[in-house]
Formats: structure tokens, C-alpha cells, sequence
């Protein structure tokens, strides 16, 4: 009888774990507390989206709307890498290279998402159908429809939480 060699036994055993929620971590399996199973969207029930009281329809002129204003909100990057190394295990990545995820805000800074809210960031991959650059051009679509006055800022905010892959369109926008 053949043997199987230990590195194809060790890839097919983090398969199987994967596929049952489970991750590997210094040899011992993790549950997986968030799902992937909605990409490319967040797990629902980690990442819901939270919003920034400060950004409403009557504050868009003075937040969202002026140029670099997100950068005043945007938490650093210590917190970010942070936070983002956490949820990677949380949402049981195998991959887990932080170069690979960008910690998002699901509503994003541009349209009043929560800059520091657990329940709005969560590591975004790079890789895969809908990766996270396309999300980027979606908020940038979005934050200059609001800003213009095509969209109104709650409307932009419940089309990206409902699915930033079809806000857009569900807006009339291209």
C-alpha cells in the first residue's frame, strides 16, 4: 500500500477543518467565529456596519463632502493592523498574511461609516471575484452622488450595507 505524503496530508487535514469552520493555529484548531461564507460581503453578524453620528444629510458640507476630511477620522494604522490580525482568525482566513486584506470599513469613511466601530471593519481579501479595489470605486461613485445631490446619504448608506456589488445599479448609478 502506498503512503500519502505528510505535506499533501497536512494541506487535505486544513481543508477539511477549513470547511467545517474550523482554523489552525499553532497546531491546535480554532473555531471560526464569523463566516466567509458571504463574501464578498462581511459576516452580517460580526460586521454589521456602524455609522458616524457626527455625518448626517445636514453635515455632508462640512464632513464627507470636504476634501481630506476623512483623513481626520481615519484611526492609525497601529489600530487597524491590530484589529485586522484579530478578525483574520475570527473569519478563519487559511490565509493568514495581513498584505492579503485590507481592514475596511464597510461603510466606508466616505459615506459616515464609524471609523474605529468593530461592527464596521473587517478584513477585506484582495483576491477573488469582487476584491476589495472594486469596493473602493463603488464608495467614491457613492460619496460623489451624495455629494452632489443625486443620492440622498442614507440611501447610498443602506445601498452599500445591503450589497456593495449591486449599489449602484440599485441606485441608478453607473
Amino acid at each position: 500500500m502506498s503512503r500519502i505524503p505528510r505535506p499533501l496530508v497536512t494541506t487535505l487535514s486544513t481543508l477539511a477543518l477549513a470547511a467545517a469552520g474550523l482554523t489552525v493555529t499553532t497546531g491546535t484548531a480554532h473555531a471560526a467565529s464569523c463566516s466567509q461564507g458571504y463574501l464578498p460581503l462581511p459576516d452580517p453578524s460580526c460586521t454589521p456596519g456602524a455609522l458616524n453620528p457626527d455625518v448626517t444629510q445636514d453635515t455632508i458640507g462640512s464632513t464627507i463632502c470636504v476634501s481630506g476630511w476623512t483623513a481626520t477620522v481615519r484611526p492609525p494604522s497601529s489600530y487597524t493592523t491590530a484589529l485586522k490580525k484579530k478578525q483574520i482568525v475570527e473569519y478563519g482566513y487559511s490565509d493568514t498574511n495581513v498584505s492579503d486584506y485590507e481592514e475596511d470599513h464597510f461603510v466606508p469613511l466616505e459615506l459616515g461609516g464609524a471609523p474605529r466601530s468593530e461592527e464596521n471593519l473587517w478584513p477585506e481579501p484582495h483576491y477573488g471575484d469582487e476584491a476589495s479595489s472594486g469596493k473602493d470605486t463603488v464608495e467614491n461613485k457613492l460619496k460623489k452622488a451624495v455629494c452632489a445631490g443625486d443620492v440622498s446619504l442614507t440611501d447610498a448608506q443602506n445601498a452599500i450595507m445591503t450589497d456593495w456589488t449591486t449599489a449602484l445599479s440599485s441606485l441608478g448609478l453607473s
